[in-house]
Formats: C-alpha cells, sequence, structure tokens
C-alpha cells in the first residue's frame, strides 16, 4: 500500500484544491485612431499610437 512520504499541510491541500489559480482571459479594446483590436494599456502595433501620441511610423504611412 502507498504511504506518503510527508504530511500535506492544509495550506498547501486547499491551494491545491483552490479554482483561483486558473487565469481569466484578457480583455480587448479597440484603438480610438485606427479600431484596430488592442490590448488595454498597450500601445497600438497597427498605427503605434498610445494615449494621443505616435511612437513610430507604420510601413505603410512610410510608402
Amino acid at each position: 500500500m502507498a504511504v506518503p512520504k510527508s504530511k500535506v499541510s492544509k495550506q498547501r491541500r486547499n491551494k491545491r484544491r483552490s479554482s483561483v489559480w486558473k487565469l481569466e482571459t484578457p480583455s480587448v479594446t479597440t484603438c480610438p485612431k485606427c479600431g484596430a483590436f488592442r490590448l488595454p494599456h498597450r500601445m497600438c502595433k497597427s498605427c503605434l499610437s498610445y494615449n494621443g501620441h505616435e511612437f513610430g511610423k507604420t510601413e505603410a504611412a512610410a510608402k
């Protein structure tokens, strides 16, 4: 018969049984400038702008 080598504490046991560790899907917002989907509080990858400031030029705007 299998016997555990050491006692599993109540805290460790409860951590394993909890469902808090499951991550939620990140929310997605739209860019106010170009309308592309982006994560909140992040720079838009398509137009390279955040909070009304531009941080570079896209390839389409450069041509």
